[in-house]
């Protein structure tokens, strides 16, 4: 395969098994008792309050009959904990994004974004269409979970940077807030690369123990105040073309609800699904102009030199990712596929309509 065409494969870490503790959900004429934890802070524009939005939708739905319990991160447990504390049953789900997953097993990154991957209506196509929720309840089944989508970002930024980035050089020894492939990518190219929660990115910039970081969108961006500490906003990423967000359920809990709630969650998940993407349409671009008008903040752009570099590096991050397991390597199949037929369509299509539109409105 053309690597710059291309890409196949990352590796993260081994996969561990699950604790498997939770018992059927607690029914008290006809109630359910649903704890939730979630890798957002309480309140957080955008993501958290879309986690939040999400909570009280599943209570409203049910009319009462599921009663959920929301706890931000930090409020029950760690951002980073709450992946195993569902699987461990001490919750019975979480909001979060499941690339922060790849140290259990790299093929959880697909289910947020990867690489110059799936823009979001190609990868909601993937789940629901292309057999993509069919091997995420796979791959989560082996950690005692079951999965929905509930939530993205649409495509994201390219982050934040303390100086400008001409060359793939200059990635060296940068030291970089960013999760998932996207950073195993970076580290490839020289960067130094952590993954942090959001409620600890802004400090860390502060302080200078990272230089760099992603985030969303501005949008998203705007509120973390991350203009403070860096000056060059870089556009459009390789990093996380589309991404989506999880509802993590422990799965003894799951097999124990009625159809009729599990139906329930299903349609807020879905529900939720689409007004996240749609909310960040709607903020994204007043935001980018405060930041630019109000702030300071200098836009800029990688350029090809930058963006062949990334390829490059991808494409052996792919490679790695499919040796680490059959399974690994059978999501990225399914993945790649799909991507290539999507993508193929959408650049006579939707790609083709949208530059034209923009030339000729001036755009």
């Amino acid at each position: 395969m053309d690597r710059r065409l291309f890409l196949k494969g990352a590796a993260v870490a081994a996969p561990a098994a699950a604790a498997t503790t939770l018992a059927a959900p607690a029914v008290a004429q006809d109630r359910v008792e649903l704890n939730i934890v979630s890798t957002w802070p309480r309140d957080f524009p955008g993501l958290g309050t879309s986690a939040q939005r999400l909570a009280r939708r599943i209570g409203e739905i049910s009319n009462g009959e599921i009663v959920v319990n929301y706890f931000a991160a930090g409020e029950k447990v760690g951002a980073f904990d709450s992946f195993d504390t569902v699987a461990n049953g001490d919750a019975q789900a979480y909001i979060g994004a499941d690339y922060y997953w790849t140290g259990k097993h790299p093929g959880f990154a697909y289910f947020t974004s990867v690489p110059f991957g799936m823009i979001q209506a190609e990868w909601n196509a993937w789940l629901k269409f292309g057999g993509g929720q069919e091997l995420w309840d796979e791959l989560s089944g082996e950690f005692n979970l079951k999965k929905l989508t509930c939530g993205g970002t649409g495509t994201q930024a390219g982050g934040w940077f303390n100086k400008e980035i001409e060359t793939a050089d200059d990635l060296r020894g940068l030291k970089m807030r960013i999760p998932g492939l996207g950073g195993t990518v970076m580290s490839k190219l020289g960067a130094s690369t952590v993954s942090l929660p959001g409620g600890q990115i802004y400090e860390n910039l502060v302080s200078g123990a990272i230089e760099a970081t992603e985030w969303v969108g501005p949008y998203n961006d705007y509120f973390m105040k991350f203009y403070e500490a860096a000056k060059y906003y870089y556009t459009s990423g390789m990093h996380e073309p589309g991404g989506g967000l999880a509802f993590g359920v422990n799965r003894q809990f799951w097999d124990g609800l009625s159809a009729h709630h599990q139906a329930i969650l299903t349609a807020a998940c879905m529900e939720e699904n689409a007004a996240a993407p749609e909310e960040a349409v709607a903020n994204n671009g007043a935001y980018l102009s405060k930041l630019v008008n109000e702030h300071g903040v200098e836009l800029r752009s990688f350029n090809e030199e930058v963006w062949d570099a990334f390829g490059e590096a991808s494409a052996e991050v792919f490679e790695e990712t499919r040796a680490h397991s059959a399974l690994a390597a059978k999501i990225d199949d399914s993945y790649q596929g799909a991507l290539r037929e999507f993508g193929g369509y959408l650049k006579i299509a939707d790609i083709e309509f949208a530059n034209q539109r923009n030339r000729v409105l001036g755009l």
